[in-house]
């Protein structure tokens, strides 16, 4: 049920709102990576999720793209 209602609010999004969250995913898988290499994390699932929702906002903006 959550994933549905994260992509409904994805679709929502303008693209310049989609690029700014992927600015911001970007950052924080990075420094969630360069925690992890310096001091292992308790939950390193949270480095592959981060990794994954850059994926979906990728796919959200091209889709965005395709329609403009």
């Amino acid at each position: 049920m959550a994933k549905k209602k994260s992509k409904a609010k994805l679709t929502d999004l303008s693209k310049q709102e989609l690029e700014a969250q992927l600015r911001e995913s970007r950052d924080n898988s990075f420094k969630m990576k360069f925690q992890h290499a310096t001091n292992p994390m308790k939950n390193p699932m949270e480095i592959r999720t981060a990794r994954r929702q850059i994926a979906r906002l990728l796919t959200h903006l091209r889709q965005k793209e395709k329609v403009a």
